[in-house]
């Protein structure tokens, strides 16, 4: 059994919100691919549509990002679903040279339920999803609720204090 930093074990489904990216290739269909191989192994139960993105704390120049976030209902353990989701992008050609690089695809895990998770090379809830209009956006669209169990605001409190000016909802939405 499993344990987010040995408080509780994983069992009954939670929510969990991944955050979806791809600035290269089809990005469209990179998203789609993606939702389709997450649900082959996960229960997705929302979708939200897709906004495009201009790239953020990125060293060179790049094509805007396509960005979506997807609610699982999901117990399988929060390490083993991140090794779920860098597989995916794996396949779909991403390759990690170095930090904020151009990709086909970025997948995160945004929450777990309220849990909060550090351990290496995984921080739940993602450090800085507060920070980030590409992923409050797409968030709030679907969880305006959700309260973060650390900071504790909703996504909607967030986007309220970042400028999200260069997030705009794209028009061909990609959806399970």
């Amino acid at each position: 059994m499993q344990y987010d930093n040995g408080k509780r074990p994983f069992g009954e489904p939670e929510p969990v919100f991944v955050a979806l990216g791809s600035n290269l290739g089809d990005r469209a269909e990179n998203l789609r691919v993606a939702l389709e191989r997450i649900g082959d192994s996960e229960s997705i139960s929302a979708v939200s549509s897709v906004y495009e993105t201009e790239p953020w704390g990125v060293p060179d120049e790049q094509p805007a990002y396509l960005n979506q976030v997807c609610e699982l209902q999901s117990s399988t353990p929060a390490s083993d679903l991140m090794n779920l989701l860098l597989g995916i992008e794996a396949d779909l050609g991403r390759k990690r040279t170095f930090e904020n690089e151009a990709r086909p695809l970025d997948l995160d895990i945004l929450f777990y339920g309220d849990r909060v998770i550090d351990i290496p090379g995984l921080q739940i809830p993602h450090p800085r999803l507060h920070e980030r209009a590409f992923v409050l956006a797409p968030l709030a669209e679907i969880a305006p609720e959700l309260i973060h169990p650390i900071l504790g605001a909703t996504p909607g409190d967030f986007l309220r204090d970042v400028d999200a000016s260069g997030v705009q909802r794209y028009p061909a939405s990609p959806r399970m």
